[in-house]
């Protein structure tokens, strides 16, 4: 090209050229700002799930300390342990990467910012011709494994297509002919632009960290469900019977497999065991002498290699005539619900025999009709049931009597639409009036209510917004900010709702699960 021999017009070309440039420079300034906010946002956004990610450690180790749990919590802490320290290390190194570029690039200025956030060579130098890039992407891969090696064989394609952790490889271009990695996100790249994707790069090892521990906490609450707090219990068919008569006994786990058969020995009492099938075993005894009788056992299981143990007892009573008691529902008394039983007695009239519970309530079932009552209780333990009658000279007698336990009424599950975790779509999340406590596989009408919660949301690309506490069960009826989090919610984003408390018909404040989803 040549230059114009006119001293005007090379005049007017200079100061083109000169105006283009200075244009160019105010983009980039503005460029190289716009990635220094984002930088900070990022970071800040590092330090929250940080925080939040060393609550969950802490919670692994306040339940490693509770009585009887070690065994259970153990495994899952350990892998915890690893998955931190695989994040405290892929972060170190990543801050080491930022701080080398950054030194290339010409170091820091007295107070901390970068001397030459524009620069382009530093990064190309470092991570595209040292081939830093190639080593930065093995590690990542690296760790992306890691991670995925601590959870349950069973869930580890779906946790790893949901993992923020990812090497998406480099499209080929003119710029970039061979689809290299290094040089799609390195080559050329500002100091600046260099640091705020490393920032990335943390931020994705933070989330995907807490996905891994939320998983490890899950699968050792699936244990816990499964296996760990179980109890050996006796449910006789009848707790009273005549001489000859056949006691028939069902002994089982509390929360037990069926799968797994337990081993089960009468040590005392008699009878024998006659069957065991389905995690149940079927005991028989013929009633002879009158009394109260004690029958003594040891229910044993293995629990993938660690054998368990526990000793159980129950007791019936044995007569020629007397009083029967039957729970119509359970085989226990519930707290703060009515518990309705039975009651009979040989060679007495049903207007003449009532019912004495010492530490209860017991009032007569009017809508059932005689022999019916209703019994509450309000603490945990052993009742005393007594069965007393009329006498033809007007005082009374103990015709029966049964002890009874007292339990109080399970915890109920939190749930948004049946669900406590997994994918759900943003229409149905947002459509939820507010969060259910609900009670399974209990046969009595007993209602829980929400008392509050903690809400906070995850974007899909952002930072995590909350927690904010809110008071009752609503969803839509709560704060502004609650409110707004849920309007603006879309498919990807993460949804935490935890610290829920409900209170039921006990009047006892429960601390329920926490619901964990993610917006399909």
């Amino acid at each position: 090209m040549s230059l114009p021999k006119e001293p005007r017009q090379l005049m007017i070309n200079l100061m083109y050229l000169v105006l283009t440039a200075m244009l160019a420079l105010n983009v980039s300034s503005e460029i190289l700002h716009a990635f220094e906010v984002i930088n900070e946002s990022i970071s800040s956004s590092n330090a929250a799930l940080k925080d939040k990610n060393q609550e969950l450690y802490d919670g692994f180790d306040e339940q490693q300390k509770q009585a009887g749990q070690e065994e259970r919590v153990k495994p899952f802490n350990d892998k915890a342990k690893i998955a931190k320290a695989e994040a405290t290390a892929l972060i170190s190194y990543l801050e080491d990467w930022k701080k080398k570029v950054v030194e290339e690039a010409g170091g820091y200025e007295e107070n901390g910012d970068i001397k030459r956030k524009d620069n382009i060579d530093a990064s190309t130098y470092l991570l595209v011709e040292k081939k830093g890039g190639d080593e930065l992407k093995a590690k990542l891969l690296a760790s992306r494994e890691k991670f995925l090696s601590l959870v349950n064989p069973s869930v580890k394609a779906s946790i790893a297509k949901d993992l923020p952790m990812k090497i998406t490889e480099a499209e080929k271009n003119d710029n970039n002919p061979q689809g290299d990695w290094s040089t799609a996100y390195f080559h050329n790249m500002p100091t600046m632009a260099v640091v705020t994707l490393l920032a990335k790069f943390q931020n994705d090892v933070r989330n995907s960290e807490a996905v891994i521990i939320n998983q490890l906490a899950k699968e050792a609450g699936d244990v816990q469900v499964k296996f760990d707090a179980f109890e050996a219990i006796a449910v006789p068919t009848t707790s009273y019977a005549l001489e000859g008569q056949q006691i028939e006994a069902k002994i089982l786990l509390a929360a037990y497999n069926k799968s797994i058969d337990p081993e089960i020995q009468i040590t005392g009492g008699g009878g024998k065991i006659t069957e065991i099938k389905d995690g149940v075993g079927l005991y028989e005894v013929t009633a002879s002498g009158i009394g109260m009788k004690t029958v003594k056992g040891r229910v044993s299981i293995d629990l993938g290699g660690r054998k368990e143990e526990k000793d159980f007892d129950f007791q019936y009573m044995v007569g020629s005539t007397g009083a029967s008691m039957q729970l119509d529902k359970m085989n226990v008394f519930y707290i703060g619900v009515p518990n309705p039983i039975t009651v009979s007695a040989a060679g007495y009239s049903l207007q003449d025999i009532s019912v004495n519970i010492p530490g209860a309530s017991v009032t007569p079932d009017k809508e059932a009709g005689l022999g019916h009552y209703i019994v509450k209780v309000e603490k945990p333990g052993k009742v005393l049931a007594k069965i007393l009658a009329k006498k033809q000279d007007g005082g009374s007698e103990q015709a029966g009597a049964m002890e009874v336990r007292v339990k109080m009424i399970p915890d109920p599950v939190a749930e948004l639409a049946n669900k406590s975790q997994g994918g759900m779509s943003s229409a149905l999340f947002k459509a939820q009036a507010g969060i259910i406590a609900r009670l399974k596989n209990f046969d009595f009408d007993a209602r829980f209510v929400v008392t509050s919660y903690s809400f906070s949301m995850l974007p899909k690309r952002g930072e995590l917004l909350g927690p904010y506490k809110v008071k009752g069960p609503w969803l839509k009826k709560t704060s502004k900010e609650v409110r707004q989090l849920i309007e603006r919610a879309r498919p990807g984003d993460r949804i935490f709702i935890e610290d829920i408390r409900a209170i039921g018909p006990d009047k006892r404040q429960r601390a329920l699960n926490s619901i964990n989803l993610r917006l399909l």
